[in-house]
């Protein structure tokens, strides 16, 4: 996948959404009119309104290629989960952070009119009428789609300030009117400045540098993600939120913030100087230029757990620059090697753990058989059977001296023992 795989597309309305195409894929299915219907003096809830109420009609939005379509719910079916009977997912159920994959969001269009001579009226859409619409919102689509953050090798799609204001538009496109007569009429189409109050992270972070970490030019996607994913109970959350209260900074309240996790990937491609950011572990690892790079960076004579840290800063210095000449910088560097290093040292733990608890068994076995051996030999001197201590200790195992000193002691014992009463 390069880049230009997760280029804008241009906004269109799909292949049998469309007058010329004769609606082929536009199989709408609105409930009759006798079901219909909302009586306010009915005593029981379920008697308020008619089983037809629940249906609804959307237009859908592909914020990847600009793919525009519509269509309905059955409103036959159970009204509690509308969510899995839409293609995409309805904005107002989204943040302003990453968009799910495929990056398909629903608006949901408004049915009901009410006003006092003729009650609550529940008008629904025709394919024409609705064919209308998709056309109408298609250079806010466009907008959308242009100006939407597409991240990383994969293009994962984050809200923008101007591309969540473009989604404002196609919302008050999607509000239709009525004149007197009854007749349709779509808003006009709007192109809205972006308010003030919508900030993009990477504009916040140019007016404020030195909230800017020069770790994040090294760092690995997951670690960005993760600084960008910051909740906290109260406050700002994201990049701002987590960067202020760093550095003991405050955010005034009103401002809603865009583009975080963009944000970091920018910094990051800005400070890799038009390098490719390429996973550490993935190059020194899969690649014959990383491998041979760590083959003639090893320690001589040591493992990594015995390294010290200025050696990792070395090495780390060492493997970026043998990554430069390959035009790639490494992310993650450090933590690998020190996840390297933590590795190498737990084993070496496990080794130690492992001796210390045999060395404490066979201490233990050696300290039955000791006890045992003294018992046999006391046994064998207490024969005077005429034997040197020589032969004893040979026995035994023992010096010579040790026997003799043993004997002797029994022999004291033997003479202050009292005799028996």
């Amino acid at each position: 996948m390069t880049a230009a795989d997760f280029a804008p597309g241009t906004a269109h309305v799909l292949t049998g959404y469309r007058p010329e195409d004769g609606f082929l894929a536009a199989e709408l299915d609105p409930p009759p009119a006798e079901y219909v219907w909302h009586d306010e003096n009915a005593e029981q809830q379920d008697r308020r309104y008619g089983p037809g109420v629940g249906y609804q009609q959307w237009l859908a939005v592909d914020a990847r290629d600009g793919a525009v379509w519509f269509g309905d719910t059955d409103w036959r079916a159970p009204q509690e989960s509308p969510g899995s009977r839409l293609p995409g997912i309805p904005r107002k159920a989204l943040g302003d952070g990453a968009v799910p994959d495929p990056g398909i969001m629903v608006q949901l269009l408004g049915h009901l009119s009410h006003d006092e001579q003729r009650g609550c009226t529940w008008r629904f859409f025709d394919a024409g009428e609705l064919h209308a619409l998709a056309v109408g919102v298609l250079p806010a689509v466009q907008r959308l789609v242009d100006s939407i953050h597409r991240i990383g090798p994969e293009g994962e799609l984050e809200w923008s300030a101007e591309a969540a204001t473009a989604w404002d538009d196609i919302e008050h496109a999607a509000t239709p009117a009525f004149d007197p007569s009854g007749e349709l009429r779509w808003p006009r189409p709007r192109t809205t400045p972006v308010p003030a109050w919508r900030v993009e992270v990477d504009a916040f972070l140019a007016a404020n540098p030195e909230l800017c970490e020069p770790s994040w030019a090294v760092a690995p996607d997951a670690e960005l993600d993760a600084y960008a994913d910051y909740h906290p109970a109260t406050g700002y959350g994201g990049v701002p939120g987590r960067t202020c209260r760093t550095a003991e900074r405050h955010i005034e309240d009103g401002f809603t913030f865009y583009g975080h996790r963009a944000a970091l990937y920018a910094y990051r491609a800005r400070a890799s100087g038009g390098r490719t950011p390429t996973d550490a572990r993935t190059w020194l690892e899969t690649t014959e230029a990383g491998r041979s790079t760590w083959e003639a960076a090893k320690p001589p004579g040591a493992t990594l757990a015995d390294v010290p840290d200025y050696v990792l800063t070395d090495l780390t210095d060492r493997f970026q620059n043998s990554a430069r000449e390959h035009g790639l910088v490494l992310t993650g560097l450090d933590t690998y090697l020190r996840n390297l290093r933590a590795g190498e040292r737990a084993g070496v733990d496990q080794q130690l753990r492992f001796e210390g608890r045999e060395v404490e068994r066979l201490e233990n076995l050696l300290k039955e058989f000791r006890a045992g051996r003294n018992r046999t030999l006391t046994r064998i001197l207490a024969w005077s059977d005429g034997r040197s201590d020589a032969e004893i200790a040979d026995l035994a195992s023992l010096p010579d001296e040790h026997v003799t000193e043993w004997r002797a002691r029994l022999n004291d014992e033997q003479t202050t023992t009292p005799p028996a009463p």
